[in-house]
């Protein structure tokens, strides 16, 4: 489980959400603690200015009124304030005791306080064990004349502390609860992406399996996922067909072997055992032992020429080429077929160029197309054969007047092993266009359902 993906993105998530929040939780806590601090001087100063002004006020009343000093005062604004008050130096009462505890000179800067300067220092009082935060305020009697002493207004750092504990416990439990919503959320959110990774790799161990016809599940939306879902079912269906391809394709050249050579085996037993005596008889065995072995060795030759075009361990020769002989060669190949079956077959030269490439490979291509043109143009039919240059290339068009060929079946013709009526090889066109583009050239397709085909190789004008 912990090597899931499904718990190691929410795990991966909520780390990261941790780090981050207790970083900031560490900032936050720094930042506060500081806030913290610099209010409470604020405010200690705020109150022993204010204090030290009304104790300075209640010492000249007295001295004027010949009053006895606010003994009571002190605790009574201890009480009120919260803080504890001292007081250090010479008292502003004449001597007299007025209700705030005194402190030793040595407990703060006693010079700094001469030159008028408000303290904030740090100390442990008597009958104490815990520090405080104080402010000492000079207090003055004459304007111009230096401080009898100094004021003091302490508090406890532990009830900064205790702030600043109680703001970690809030934070603590936000972070808790913030982590169980996110953890809730990533786990959701982590099933929404696993869910169909994990069943298209359910889907992939079908496929290695051999189980092309594999559901692939359909994914909503139009992210990553959704792609790969997409590409996955089109691999699916491609390894499907190049399956059944293949398995069509090994019937097809069983076939096709077998029947050239079952006659040939007939007629070399006829021939051994004596049943074909005269010469004429002979030599017609010899002749179809001979045409039926030409149809192996073509058979044979198309199946190595795709395989060296698929593994590009394919040789073009770079040779001077006359185009317009090449087509006679091409068009008196397929003259007898014409003439048996009744079909107008047609050559129209406009062009005799003279190119640089493989003569022999062009007049395979060529072959080809006019093969594959032949097999669909029915009896009484028209084939044409067309040569013409036009800027810079140089094209051969095969017209038929065949039934055509759908909008769905026009790249599927190319493939290799694919035929419409599952007769034949399906080698012919595929070896065509590998061949075209192994010669730099291309091969052009304009047909229609019911009008026939018109098969167009173009190729560069390499001029010799």
């Amino acid at each position: 489980m912990f090597s899931s993906l499904r718990f190691r993105l929410p795990a991966l998530f909520l780390a990261g959400i941790a780090l981050t929040a207790v970083v900031s939780a560490a900032i936050a806590f720094g930042l506060f603690r500081n806030y913290t601090q610099n209010q409470a001087k604020r405010e200690l100063r705020r109150e022993a200015a204010g204090l030290t002004q009304l104790y300075s006020e209640q010492a000249l009343r007295a001295q004027e009124e010949n009053k006895p000093p606010p003994f009571f005062a002190g605790k009574r604004l201890e009480r009120a304030s919260g803080n504890q008050l001292y007081y250090v130096g010479v008292g502003p009462f004449s001597g007299q005791e007025f209700g705030l505890r005194k402190l030793p000179q040595k407990s703060v800067d006693w010079p700094a306080l001469q030159r008028g300067r408000t303290l904030e220092f740090t100390f442990v009082p008597p009958g104490e064990t815990r520090k405080f935060l104080a402010v000492a305020h000079p207090l003055y009697l004459q304007r111009n004349g230096p401080p009898l002493g100094a004021l003091v207004v302490a508090t406890p750092q532990t009830q900064l502390s205790d702030q600043v504990a109680r703001l970690l416990e809030r934070v603590a439990i936000a972070l808790l609860v913030g982590l169980l919503v996110t953890a809730a959320l990533a786990w959701y959110l982590s099933g929404r992406i696993t869910r169909p990774v994990r069943r298209l790799a359910e889907a992939a161990d079908e496929v290695a399996e051999g189980n092309y016809d594999v559901a692939v599940p359909h994914v909503p939306g139009r992210d990553e996922i959704a792609d790969l879902a997409d590409s996955f079912r089109q691999m699916a269906a491609r390894l499907a067909e190049a399956e059944e391809l293949e398995r069509n394709f090994l019937m097809t050249v069983s076939h096709e072997l077998r029947t050239p050579l079952t006659a040939i085996r007939g007629h070399v037993e006829a021939l051994r055992e004596g049943l074909a005596q005269d010469p004429e008889a002979r030599g017609a065995s010899l002749d179809v032992i001979s045409e039926e072995a030409g149809r192996l060795e073509r058979l044979v030759g198309d199946v190595l020429d795709l395989a060296k075009l698929d593994t590009r361990r394919f040789t073009v020769l770079r040779e001077e080429v006359d185009m317009a002989r090449l087509l006679d060669r091409a068009y008196a190949a397929f003259g007898e077929e014409a003439k048996q079956r009744g079909i107008e077959y047609g050559r129209d030269v406009s062009a005799e160029p003279v190119i640089v490439s493989d003569g022999d490979r062009v007049l395979q291509i060529i072959s080809n197309l006019l093969a594959n043109a032949f097999r669909w143009t029915p009896d009484g039919g028209r084939v044409d054969l067309r040569l013409s240059a036009d800027d810079g290339r140089v094209l051969v068009a095969v017209e038929d007047t065949g039934p055509g060929i759908g909008p769905e079946e026009r790249e599927r013709i190319f493939r290799p092993f694919w035929t419409h009526d599952g007769k034949g090889t399906g080698l012919g066109l595929a070896i065509a266009r590998e061949l075209a583009v192994a010669l730099g050239g291309q091969i052009e397709l304009d047909t229609e359902l019911g009008r026939g085909s018109r098969f167009e190789l173009v190729l560069p004008a390499n001029l010799a």
